[in-house]
């Protein structure tokens, strides 16, 4: 479905033809030629896509087209509260220095009171350490983020450390898709499918007291069998089934980092051809330009939840704790 040009110099007006993902994408591309560290189907594309004569000049002049479009929306301010946020990272290969290293890209999306998703922005950097997540959330909120009830994410020494920084006060669940895993992992084989599908019963549970009298009964049926995992089990319990805590609505889509996920495979969809982006500029440009592109397709699609129910559990909340029905506190606070 993409035009070929095999005669002729790149055009910038076939340039202005694509979204701002396949801009962004053709740029890599050309960058990769242009520095000399493209493998030979990258050139055979490049040269297809774009014709055998481009320069430097060529595709600076591009870029200034198109990052600042991705550096403005990225550094936006975020004005309304998000009570629920989804947090994760992917890692991208970049040439830097002459050498090919590893790069986190931290991202977050959120849902605000409307009821609908949004990507509240993204982050890269050299690792996924403590200081890099606190840097991450801190950015965050100096552009505005705010009203946090409950942060969704992996298990991460790192990540998790500094969710309970930034966001005191501020309900952790863990993803049980992964937690699942790593309790199966450390189970006998045989044992496994027995004990996954009482793990689905605690998920699944109307409440945290009924999925602890869930956990009661795993114990004592796994406790010899599967003495490992059941102490995974016990010392993550609460933090995964803290998204008990919400409305029932609300819970199987903020139980699991799944979402996120499935925002970052179809980064990887694009990461894949590129393979090594040829300086971080590229890299940004394009996962800045695809995480854009799926942040305007939100916030025209259909509400992700209604946010009814959480409004009124929220105000049920403040006035058990005596606090009348304030306006959610800023995150962190």
């Amino acid at each position: 479905s993409v035009p070929q040009v095999r005669e002729g110099k790149f055009s910038p007006e076939l340039f202005a033809r694509f979204q701002r993902s396949e801009q962004a994408l053709i740029l890599a591309l050309m960058e990769m030629v242009i520095n000399g560290v493209s493998t030979r189907k990258v050139a055979k594309i490049t040269e297809e896509l774009c014709g055998t004569e481009f320069s430097k000049s060529t595709v600076s002049e591009l870029c200034k087209r198109l990052d600042p479009l991705v550096k403005a929306w990225n550094e936006r301010p975020l004005k309304e509260a998000y009570p629920f946020v989804m947090v994760d990272a992917i890692v991208l290969k970049v040439r830097k220095n002459g050498q090919v290293r590893p790069q986190s890209a931290l991202i977050a999306i959120g849902v605000n009171m409307k009821g609908h998703r949004e990507v509240l922005g993204f982050w890269i950097g050299d690792s996924e350490t403590y200081t890099s997540w606190c840097d991450f959330f801190s950015w965050l909120k100096g552009r505005g983020l705010w009203g946090v009830d409950l942060v969704t994410s992996d298990h991460h020494g790192g990540l998790v450390k500094a969710v309970e920084t930034q966001f005191q006060g501020v309900m952790w669940q863990r993803c049980q898709t992964h937690f699942t895993r790593n309790i199966l992992d450390a189970s006998p084989k045989q044992l496994q499918g027995e004990l996954h599908s009482q793990l689905r019963v605690i998920w699944e549970a109307p409440d945290v007291e009924t999925a602890r009298q869930m956990l009661r009964r795993v114990i004592d049926n796994f406790g010899r069998r599967a003495p490992r995992a059941v102490n995974i089990l016990e010392e993550g319990f609460d933090d995964a089934v803290a998204v008990l805590n919400l409305p029932e609505q609300y819970r199987k889509r903020l139980r699991t980092t799944n979402g996120i996920e499935r925002l970052n495979e179809e980064v990887r969809r694009r990461e894949r051809v590129i393979r090594i982006f040829p300086n971080t500029e590229s890299a940004e440009r394009l996962l800045g330009a695809l995480l854009m592109e799926k942040d305007e397709a939100w916030s025209t699609d259909r509400q992700y939840f209604d946010m009814r129910a959480y409004i009124e559990w929220k105000q049920g909340r403040a006035v058990a704790e005596g606090a009348g029905v304030p306006e959610p506190a800023v995150a962190g606070s």
